[in-house]
């Protein structure tokens, strides 16, 4: 069970369950892919640094992040350049739940991959949304369905002050469906060693050194599918019969977010 308070809830996988028609358009890392950006983009994902340099302690924003043990860190999570197993767009974010990795598409038939933490509800959906708002150092405002469930929690009713224990890390990533906030984020976890691992109920966290640097590389709106695995007709998922949940996870998108255009 996860230490941290933000012990994300199920989502709605009606409300969330897309298809790959949403990865229509050419999205991309800026939005509009143009030869040149895409290329200076993959000359500098290729200069990525050795693993100690990547997790190396560093201030951000004026909060001390430490740096993560990367001896104790399974290799398969490191940030690497990989193939592309996806075959989607340059730009487009694709998370495995199957390996936990999520892979941000390059030109060339190459993907920046990363390891990520999912939700314990992670297998039981497939689908897409589009990345709408982004945020650094955000502030985690726990709903009131949420305060209801753990009391302990009401000290955080108007807002936990971001920070390196924030549950939300040092950047969110909000993901949207037909204009609708799905109430998943991509976002950072002070709890490293929760990579790899299913740990809560339904965020897609990641090592807030990486989350850093995925969000540097998201300049606008990005199509992200969510698929059990790469191979063919695994992101065709159904949607459940049962009844859905829609429980938040936080009190939605905080003041100052920029929106992805």
């Amino acid at each position: 069970m996860s230490r941290s308070p933000l012990n994300c809830v199920r989502v709605s996988r009606r409300g969330f369950l897309g298809g790959a028609a949403a990865a229509a358009g050419g999205l991309t890392l800026g939005g509009g892919l143009v030869a040149d950006a895409a290329a200076q983009t993959q000359n500098d994902v290729m200069r990525l640094g050795s693993p100690a340099s990547m997790y190396a302690a560093t201030t951000d924003g004026g909060h001390a992040l430490p740096a993560i043990p990367v001896d104790r860190l399974d290799r398969r999570f490191v940030r690497q350049v990989v193939i592309d197993p996806t075959f989607e767009q340059p730009g487009t974010i694709v998370i495995d739940t199957s390996t936990h990795y999520l892979y941000l598409v390059l030109p060339d038939r190459k993907a920046l991959r990363y390891g990520v933490s999912l939700g314990k509800a992670g297998f039981e959906w497939t689908g897409s949304a589009t990345a709408q708002y982004k945020k650094t150092w955000p502030v985690w405002t726990p709903p009131p369905e949420m305060i209801k469930r753990k009391p302990e929690l009401a000290k955080y009713a108007e807002g936990m002050p971001p920070g390196p224990q924030s549950p939300l890390g040092a950047r969110a990533i909000y993901l949207f469906k037909n204009g609708q906030d799905t109430m998943y984020r991509i976002h950072g976890t002070p709890e490293w060693n929760s990579i790899g691992k299913n740990a809560s109920s339904g965020c897609l966290r990641m090592i807030n050194q990486d989350v850093i640097d995925l969000y540097s590389r998201v300049s606008g709106q990005v199509t992200v599918h969510v698929r059990h695995s790469m191979y063919l007709g695994a992101n065709a998922g159904s949607v459940g019969s049962g009844k859905p949940t829609t429980e938040a996870i936080d009190a939605g998108v905080p003041e100052g977010a920029e929106k992805l255009q």
